[in-house]
This record gives structure tokens, sequence and C-alpha cells, in this order.
């Protein structure tokens, strides 16, 4: 039986250390992007924080509501820190 098989290498944990170093500048880079890279920006969107009429984030399907209903929240489109008062052209009213 080969019990060499099984052990952990010096040059496995130099390869290790090698891929880690590579890795750790490309997430600084922007190359390595979070989840809310499917997002849209808010420039995009052309979002802003004042209402359209009577339409706004608070009233949207799209928005996720933060811990108060003044607070700011999340939007299931537009990337960022979203307004209860908000505005986009995601837009979409609750049923």
């Amino acid at each position: 039986m080969d019990y060499r098989k099984n052990k952990f290498s010096r040059r496995d944990a130099i390869k290790i250390a090698a891929i880690g170093a590579a890795v750790v500048p490309l997430l600084g880079t922007g190359l390595l992007q979070a989840a809310d890279s499917s997002k849209a920006s808010k420039s995009e969107m052309q979002y802003r924080d004042e209402p359209n009429g009577k339409q706004e984030c608070s009233n949207c399907i799209q928005f996720i509501p933060g811990k108060t209903s003044k607070d700011d929240g999340e939007c299931k489109v537009v990337a960022g820190s979203i307004s209860p008062q908000g505005w986009c052209n995601a837009y979409a009213p609750k049923s």
C-alpha cells in the first residue's frame, strides 16, 4: 500500500497558493463580479429618487422593501440601494 497517495505535499500547497495569488487581484478589477452583475445599472434604467406621478418604487412589483417603509430597499431589476419614493423604466404596478 502506498501511503504517499493520500498525503498533502508541499508541491500541492505551492500550487494552491499560486492560484490564490492569481485570483485575488482579479476580484478587485471586477473581472470576477458578484451576483449583482445580472441587474441593470441605475443609469441604464433611468432611475431617479423622485416618483413619476403616483408611480413609485414602493408600489412596484420589482421592489424589495427595507426594514421599515421609509428605509431604502432593493430591486429585482436595478442594482444598488433603491428609495421607496424612487422610479425607473422597469416600473410595473402591483396588482
